[in-house]
């Protein structure tokens, strides 16, 4: 399928989590396809915002820091927008168990919070939420699919779930279009490299760059599904434009399995130095922990035409020449 992306020229444009890794490069995409761009954060930590993250566009387009639960600065926002991409969330996977509540506030209180805004003020415009593989829990088969049962192993997953059914909700009730993509793990320029609570792949950048051993969990042989951000934001910017994503989910990931330790190699071999250990898992790492993992895409294809176009090694070394240039911009907190 072709997708006309000058579609998007003049369009107006929320993102929520927008100084974000994924948020940010999105903004990145829609700005240069002459999109109408407003960003909403609320700069918490720890949650990767970066001012440096929009350096290059930060004149093109409005910021907004505020906070995604702020139902008053919601009705103002989404008013007039053709587009609202939904990627404000707690992403830490051990910080949902550690305080439950947060993520309950933030997920699900914010995202019912933009549902009531975009019902009462703006059901004209199309709403695409940022999903995760943490709704699915252990796969019972593979490659995941859209069909795949929902078990999750942690509260982030139970709330991403819950916040997905909300969205659907609200839009049949109220006759706005919502789409989700359940994205795998992400990676890529812009990520966050201050810890290892979410963006593991771009904290072993920084490791490796640093010269500290990465700590490989248990055996390393887990596996995942990394894909790469450019790749992400194209799937978001599709699920935005053809009408027949509306209410429904869709599974965003490379097709590809790949071994928690081979990743860990190919950020060594592309960094050019570095060394691994392995350790034993953390109890309340092991607890949440999915032994392996990997989607079909296929849904996404016939819907869209979208298909990843790069694959780990190329990503990595794309990542990797991307913060050898701006390292110092990433290697310290958002102010």
């Amino acid at each position: 399928m072709k997708v006309d992306f000058s579609q998007l020229a003049g369009r107006k444009v929320l993102i929520t989590g927008g100084l974000g890794f994924i948020g940010s490069n999105l903004a990145q995409r829609l700005v240069r396809e002459g999109a109408e761009v407003t960003l909403l954060d609320a700069c918490l930590a720890p949650y990767g915002w970066n001012p440096a993250n929009i350096t290059e566009i930060h004149n093109q387009l409005l910021f907004v820091k505020g906070d995604v639960r702020d139902r008053e600065l919601l009705d103002h926002l989404v008013e007039g927008k053709d587009y609202i991409f939904h990627l404000a969330a707690q992403v830490g996977r051990e910080i949902s168990m550690a305080d439950p509540g947060l993520d309950v506030d933030i997920n699900c209180n914010g995202t019912i919070a933009l549902c009531r805004a975009v019902a009462e003020k703006n059901p004209a415009a199309r709403v695409v939420y940022a999903g995760s593989r943490g709704q699915i829990g252990e796969p019972v088969y593979l490659p995941v699919d859209e069909n795949h049962p929902d078990h999750p192993t942690d509260v982030y997953g139970i709330n991403k779930l819950a916040a997905e059914k909300y969205l659907f909700l609200y839009g049949k009730i109220y006759g706005f279009a919502a789409v989700s993509l359940r994205l795998n793990n992400v990676y890529g320029p812009r990520c966050q490299m201050q810890h290892g609570y979410y963006g593991i792949l771009n904290w072993f950048i920084r490791n490796a760059m640093e010269g500290r051993p990465i700590t490989v969990y248990g055996d390393g042989l887990q596996t995942r599904d990394y894909v790469y951000v450019e790749d992400v934001v194209d799937a978001f910017v599709r699920a935005a434009l053809v009408r027949e994503t509306d209410r429904q989910i869709f599974m965003i990931g490379s097709g590809v399995e790949t071994f928690f330790l081979d990743m860990v190699k190919t950020v060594i071999a592309a960094v050019g130095k570095g060394q691994y250990v392995h350790i034993p898992f953390p109890p309340e790492r092991e607890s949440i922990d999915i032994r392996k993992f990997v989607v079909s895409y296929d849904k996404m294809a016939a819907a869209t035409g979208w298909r990843p176009r790069v694959d780990l090694t190329g990503g990595v070394a794309k990542t990797v020449a991307f913060y050898r240039a701006r390292y110092d911009e990433y290697i310290k907190e958002g102010e």
